[in-house]
């Protein structure tokens, strides 16, 4: 599964931003290509409003 950041860090509240460093994240833009597991899902729901998945 691949999911891209569509913001950047910039006014999200901490706990947001430090799942979306957890999921890889680094700057704007970023796709990245992680695993289809419940445990990625649930951290993709909770930055639901800041990334895009893309199947």
């Amino acid at each position: 599964m691949k999911i891209k950041l569509k913001r950047s860090f910039i006014g999200m509240k901490p706990v947001q931003r430090r799942t979306l460093k957890a999921l890889g994240f680094k700057r704007p833009n970023q796709v990245l290509e992680v695993q289809d597991n419940p445990s990625i899902k649930g951290m993709i729901k909770n930055v639901e409003s800041f990334v895009e998945v893309i199947k």
